[in-house]
């Protein structure tokens, strides 16, 4: 059976000598919630793009649903629309200021559903408001006149609008204060179990990715350095940029997190470069455990225990995690 989406060592650039994707690959079954995580910069958003199309691929296949999608024309993308759909980080940004928010969220509706007749748009409309959670009447106001919150929760909503099956979430509460973020993480989390969403979420926060997904793909400079569920990720990561970001999340005891510090007091260096690739791991340079090896030996990601993938020469010598 034919995985919902399946990325196949996927490479973008944007310059001959800038990968910001480097051979990812990576499956997604229908209803399934998959995490990606990783800083800033290292290629997260581009992935996201090149699976909806909106970014060409330097090598690689993109398949859903058993069909090659990177290579198809304008026309035939206009179709698939109805099925991949994007939330975005900022919902100021992708909202028409000139538009009110039900006229927004009606908008895919009359390009990719011109069958609905007026009324079936505006049924549908008020029916996707109460789905997020929000009331009748914000339909009638301008994106300056609603919340953050309110906005996101609206930018879901015209995600949805024409019943897609693949949700790519890119850091859609990045934008939100805390309070917000648990509420809206909250809402995609019931979404996707109503509807039966294959949903792709991208953050730098691991603490939002096991909310609400499955599994996690810890992505640096490009590559992914691992790849385990979220319970394993969270219990013992097994690459230390994975630990390093798992020590990035806020803990309510102040101790514990400099106990867990101590390991990695040395793992803020110097970050490696996607245009300068050197021989060796690119984490080299940020991490305390290196050996001499790493400098000169790119780790491939390989299986390490049970249903996992990490790109460490050392990750076979931390069975309990770092």
């Amino acid at each position: 059976m034919n995985p919902g989406l399946a990325v196949e060592a996927v490479t973008i650039r944007y310059a001959r000598a800038l990968a910001a994707v480097d051979g990812v690959s990576f499956e997604l079954a229908a209803g399934g919630a998959l995490g990606l995580i990783g800083e800033s910069g290292c290629g997260k958003s581009s992935l996201a793009r090149a699976i909806l199309g909106l970014v060409p691929l330097a090598g690689g296949s993109i398949h859903w649903r058993g069909q090659r999608i990177d290579q198809l024309g304008q026309r035939a993308w206009r179709g698939l629309r109805r099925e991949l759909q994007l939330v975005f980080q900022d919902p100021f940004a992708c909202l028409d200021p000139r538009l009110t928010i039900g006229a927004s969220i009606a908008e895919p509706l009359r390009a990719l559903l011109p069958e609905l007749s007026s009324g079936a748009r505006q049924d549908r409309v008020l029916r996707l408001l109460g789905e997020v959670g929000l009331t009748a009447g914000l339909a009638a106001r301008y994106p300056h006149q609603a919340s953050g919150g309110q906005l996101q929760r609206a930018a879901i909503a015209r995600a949805l609008a024409t019943d897609p099956q693949l949700l790519v979430c890119d850091e859609p509460v990045s934008a939100l204060d805390a309070a917000l973020q648990a509420q809206v993480v909250s809402l995609l989390a019931r979404i996707r179990g109503e509807r039966g969403l294959a949903t792709l979420f991208i953050s730098h926060n691991l603490a939002i990715l096991a909310r609400i997904c499955d599994r996690v793909l810890v992505m640096y400079l490009g590559r992914i350095v691992e790849q385990a569920s979220c319970r394993q990720l969270l219990a013992a990561p097994l690459h230390p940029y994975s630990r390093l970001l798992l020590d990035a999340v806020p803990a309510p005891d102040p101790g514990w997190w400099r106990r867990s510090r101590t390991l990695f007091q040395g793992a803020a260096g110097i970050p490696g470069s996607a245009i300068e690739t050197a021989p060796g791991c690119a984490f080299a340079g940020r991490c305390p455990q290196r050996l001499e090896r790493c400098e000169r030996e790119s780790p491939a990601l390989q299986p390490v225990g049970d249903a996992r993938l990490v790109a460490c020469h050392r990750a076979a010598e931390w069975p309990g995690g770092l």
